[in-house]
């Protein structure tokens, strides 16, 4: 009895099923990434030891440069103006989170009246930002 032979085809690599896993890492890391957003004004923050776990809820950043200047959302305001911006973002979401990102040089007063200017305005709540290094505390 005579077999017939059969040709063995080379091995190859199909192209498809590496652009899903391609696709598939894309997706992954897309949804698993963070992305800080930077107001665009550099100042340095103070370091801290410990840190506080994000909370959920419509934020508004306001950030204070070295020479004391007021930035809402990126966009430099007049502190007579603030309390009126704040009190239109509390109208539309009334759990209004205010991230304060103020520069180390920035005198203590300054700061503390922006924290009055939003409470007054109705924020629920003020979170200061710092860099956060893990280190131990003495």
């Amino acid at each position: 009895m005579r077999f017939k032979k059969t040709r063995e085809e080379e091995p190859r690599l199909g192209i498809t099923p590496l652009i899903d896993i391609v696709f598939l890492l894309l997706i992954f890391f897309m949804l698993t990434s963070h992305f800080h957003i930077a107001s665009g004004v550099p100042i340095r923050l103070p370091n801290i030891a410990q840190k506080e776990h994000d909370r959920k809820g419509n934020k508004i950043t306001i950030v204070i440069d070295r020479s004391g200047n007021i930035y809402l959302k990126g966009k430099k305001i007049d502190i007579k103006q603030l309390g009126s911006k704040l009190k239109d973002h509390v109208k539309k979401d009334d759990r209004v989170h205010m991230v304060l990102e103020a520069d180390k040089a920035v005198r203590h007063g300054r700061v503390v009246k922006i924290m009055d200017i939003a409470k007054m305005a109705g924020v629920s709540s003020i979170i200061i930002a710092a860099n956060w290094k893990p280190e131990k505390v003495l």
